[in-house]
C-alpha cells in the first residue's frame, strides 16, 4: 500500500508539466512584446518630429509635458518710461523727413581749441557754400580761426573730459544747434585731427542719397566690450543688447531728432556707463549710440563709421600719423578700403570683417580719417588735389544718378 501511494506525487507533477507543455508556446508574452514595440516607435517618432524650440513641449524636456505644449513665456512688460520712449521714437521714425529745397550737411567739430586743419577743410568746402554748415564745440579754449568757413561758427561749449559722459553731452549740444537749421539733413561728427578723404561732391552724394545713418555698431564679448556692461541698466538694457562702436558718427535728420528726444537711455548710460563703476571702466561715447539705435532702429544703421581710424597698434588710443607717414599711397589705400574691420578685446582678438554696402552695393567705407598731427597740414594741403582727383574718374557717370 505504501508503494502504491508513493508514485502519486510524481505522477501529478508529470501530469501538470505535460498539460503545461501542451499549451501554445509564447502566447502569453506576445501582447507585451507588441506593446513595448509600439511604445518604442512612438518615442522615436516623438523625439525626431517634436519641435526643438525652447518654448515648445517636448517629451524629453525637464517639465515632462506629454499631451500638449507649454505656452511661450510672456514677453517682459515694458515700464512706463519704456512705453513712452517707444511711442515717441516710433512716431518720429514713421514721420517723413522735413523736405528742404536746399539740403545741407552739418559738419560738427568737437575740439579742445583751435582747429589745425582749417586750411585743408577750406579747400574741401570751397565752391559749395550752399551745401554745408559748420559748428565748432571748443571745450578748453576759444579757438582762433584761419578760415572764413569757421569764423563765427562756435557754439556755447562746456568742458569735455576724455572717457567721461561730457563727451556725449557735447555731441548732443552740437546736434541741437545744428538741428535749428531746417536745411541740415545729415550731421557729421568730426574731431580736430580729422581730414577729408574725397572731394566735396563725392562726400555730399554719398551721405545724402542713402537712408541709413553711419553709426558704428558691433558685439565685442571681451572685457572692453560686453565686459563693461552693468546690470544696473536693467530692465531697459539687457546684457545681450549692449553694443560697441566708434563715437565718430554721421546720422540722418530723423535719427538726430530721436537722439534729442531720448531721456530714458541717455540717463541710464549717464548713471551706469562711466569709469570706475563696480570695478569697470565704461565709456558712454563708445556704447550709448550703438546700443540705443540697435534697440530702436537696427535696420536704419550701416553699422560702420565713415571715419577711418587705425587701431592696429592695440593701444588705448589709435595710431597718430606724422609728416613722414603721410603719402599719396597711404591716402589712396585708405580711400579704397571696402570692408569694415572690428577687433574684439578677447584674448584671441578675433577680427570681424564686414563689407561696406551702400544701398546694397559694395562701396569704399571711408570719407574721413583720423588721427593726424598738426605738423602734417602742409603735406596734406600739397597732396589734397591729387589724392581727391584720383577718385573723380569713377564718378564721371555717378552711381547715384542710377538710383530710383
Amino acid at each position: 500500500m505504501k508503494k502504491s501511494f508513493a508514485w502519486r506525487p510524481q505522477l501529478m507533477r508529470d501530469t501538470v508539466m505535460s498539460k503545461s507543455r501542451s499549451r501554445p508556446a509564447l502566447r502569453r508574452p506576445t501582447w507585451i512584446i507588441a506593446l513595448v514595440s509600439f511604445i518604442c516607435v512612438f518615442l522615436i517618432l516623438a523625439y525626431f518630429y517634436s519641435p526643438k524650440n525652447s518654448a515648445s513641449c517636448n517629451l524629453f524636456s525637464s517639465s515632462g509635458c506629454l499631451f500638449g505644449r507649454t505656452p511661450p513665456s510672456p514677453a517682459r512688460e515694458l515700464t512706463d518710461d519704456e512705453t513712452a520712449s517707444e511711442v515717441v521714437v516710433r512716431e518720429i521714425l514713421k514721420t517723413p523727413p522735413l523736405q528742404s529745397k536746399n539740403p545741407k550737411i552739418a559738419f560738427m567739430f568737437l575740439t579742445p581749441g583751435t582747429l589745425p586743419f582749417e586750411e585743408l577743410w577750406e579747400n574741401f568746402f570751397q565752391g559749395h557754400e550752399d551745401k554745408f554748415t559748420v559748428y565748432v564745440h571748443a571745450s578748453k579754449e576759444k579757438p582762433v580761426h584761419a578760415s572764413r568757413y569757421f569764423a563765427d561758427r562756435d557754439i556755447h561749449s562746456e568742458q569735455v573730459v576724455w572717457g567721461k559722459f561730457s563727451m556725449v553731452e557735447a555731441e548732443k549740444r552740437l546736434l541741437a544747434n545744428a538741428l535749428l537749421d531746417p536745411d541740415n539733413q545729415h550731421f557729421v561728427l568730426l574731431s580736430d585731427s580729422c581730414i577729408p578723404l574725397h572731394n566735396f561732391d563725392y562726400v555730399y552724394n554719398y551721405l545724402m542719397y542713402t537712408n541709413v545713418s553711419f553709426i558704428d555698431c558691433f558685439v565685442d564679448p571681451g572685457p572692453h566690450g560686453t565686459g563693461r556692461y552693468s546690470k544696473h541698466m536693467l530692465p531697459e538694457v539687457d546684457r545681450s543688447n549692449f553694443r560697441k562702436g566708434s563715437q565718430w558718427f554721421s546720422i540722418k535728420r530723423q535719427h538726430a531728432i530721436v537722439m534729442m528726444a531720448d531721456c530714458l537711455y541717455y540717463t541710464k548710460f549717464k548713471l551706469f556707463c562711466r569709469p570706475n563703476l563696480d570695478g569697470r571702466n565704461c565709456y558712454s561715447d563708445e556704447h550709448y549710440l550703438p546700443t540705443f539705435f540697435n534697440l530702436k532702429d537696427p535696420g536704419g544703421l550701416a553699422n560702420w563709421s565713415v571715419t577711418y581710424v587705425d587701431w592696429s597698434e592695440g593701444k588705448w588710443h589709435p595710431r597718430a600719423f606724422r609728416t613722414q607717414d603721410v603719402t599719396y599711397d597711404l591716402l589712396r589705400n585708405i580711400t579704397s578700403i571696402a570692408e569694415s574691420t572690428h577687433i574684439t578685446s578677447e584674448d584671441k582678438k578675433r577680427i570681424l570683417n564686414t563689407p561696406c554696402l551702400w544701398n546694397g552695393m559694395k562701396r569704399p567705407c571711408y570719407l574721413f580719417a583720423r588721427k593726424f598731427y598738426p605738423e602734417t597740414l602742409g603735406k596734406l594741403v600739397q597732396l589734397f588735389s591729387n589724392y581727391t582727383k584720383g577718385f573723380v574718374a569713377p564718378l564721371t557717370d555717378p552711381w547715384w544718378h542710377h538710383l530710383p
